[in-house]
């Protein structure tokens, strides 16, 4: 039963600290292993009524609302990164352009990596109209 206890010790972990949170914690043990008892009595193996009452019990996420627990927001951050990406294509291609003037200007080759570095961006922007 000490799989139990740390399935419902897991289930549980994000839960602020209380009284109600000990109370619904034991009683959501003592139903599983209410369940495991059963299913044993029916014929299956310990481990295998352990898997199975684990399963059929499924989420908790009522519960977690009950106690007051909530989802964190997940921000969008798209068009931030979009910002950087371009602050940073930036920053990268003049890198380019004064490495190819300092030290070959008989040869102007900051072009092509800076096609390389405009992919960048541009996923960047198809991902912030995906995400509008």
């Amino acid at each position: 039963m000490k799989k139990l206890r740390n399935h419902v010790d897991e289930l549980f972990k994000d839960v602020p600290e209380s009284e109600q949170k000990q109370a619904i914690k034991q009683e959501v043990l003592e139903n599983l292993e209410e369940k495991v008892l059963d299913l044993m009595e029916l014929g299956k193996e310990e481990e295998d009524a352990i898997n199975k009452a684990i399963v059929d019990f499924g989420d908790i996420e009522d519960l977690k609302n009950e106690l007051g627990i909530k989802k964190p927001v997940k921000k969008n951050m798209s068009k931030i990164n979009l910002g950087f990406s371009i602050w940073g294509s930036i920053l990268i291609i003049a890198l380019f352009v004064f490495i190819n003037f300092a030290y070959s200007p008989g040869t102007i080759w900051f072009v092509y990596p800076t096609f390389g570095v405009l992919w960048w961006p541009l996923s960047m922007y198809f991902h912030w109209q995906r995400s509008k």
